[in-house]
């Protein structure tokens, strides 16, 4: 059994389209009609198989397969509307994640739920590009903190005259004894080299400034470094 996947009075774009599918299943026969669409979402050619409730639940992944039929269940016996959202493995064994909406009809002489109808949408590819711009901008988070603390450990060198790994040992050693991040004290050392040229002293008192209070503004209220004029 299928459904028309053309008559749908909400079409989405071409591009759009071939991701959502329609579905209806018969609850006296827990035989289900599928569109062209929700074949193809599930890994068959449409009339590849006969879908059944046994088949649409047997393609969930087993960690939701329980939690889907508890909602198809539910939806048949009320026949209010329903969502979810729920990994499948296809036909070729892919993984997949869709998001399943529906609703319960009546029959008009019984009032008792009839058939459920509703929506497959896959969301697998949308998924996937969330993620990958996700660990992008943690990427890119990442190399901008990188580069703060390379920065920091060049200033601390300098001032210091000592090489850039004896500098990050002095930022290792500060984080430790104050409980701030490394990154946050690094901030600390090139925002405080933006005011004023640094001194040996001023570099010991932005290390040594103690946790939640490691600005720059504490430490110049502090007078632990001077206000100067900007290199």
């Amino acid at each position: 059994m299928t459904v028309d996947s053309t008559n749908n009075q909400h079409a989405l774009p071409l591009e759009a389209e071939r991701l959502v599918g329609r579905f209806r299943c018969d609850l006296a026969t827990q035989r289900w009609g599928w569109s062209d669409e929700t074949f193809h979402i599930h890994g068959f050619e449409p009339g590849d198989v006969v879908p059944t409730t046994t088949l649409v639940l047997a393609h969930r992944h087993p960690d939701d397969r329980e939690r889907v039929s508890g909602i198809l269940q539910g939806a048949a016996c009320t026949g209010e509307p329903f969502s979810s959202v729920h990994r499948i493995m296809d036909a070729q064994g892919r993984e997949r994640t869709l998001t399943m909406v529906g609703q319960g009809r009546l029959d008009p002489d019984t009032r008792e739920v009839r058939e459920l109808v509703g929506y497959f949408v896959d969301i697998t590819t949308a998924l996937r590009a969330q993620a990958g711009e996700a660990a992008s901008a943690a990427i890119r988070a990442s190399a901008v903190s990188r580069a703060g603390i390379e920065q920091a450990k060049g200033i601390i060198a300098f001032v210091l005259n000592i090489d850039v790994e004896e500098a990050f040992e002095h930022l290792r050693r500060a984080s430790n004894e104050t409980n701030v991040a490394v990154r946050e004290i690094a901030r600390q050392v090139v925002e405080a080299a933006s005011v004023k040229k640094l001194s040996a002293t001023d570099i010991a008192n932005v290390l040594a400034a103690p946790p939640n209070a490691h600005d720059l503004s504490w430490a110049m209220r502090a007078g632990t470094i001077s206000a100067g004029v900007p290199r």
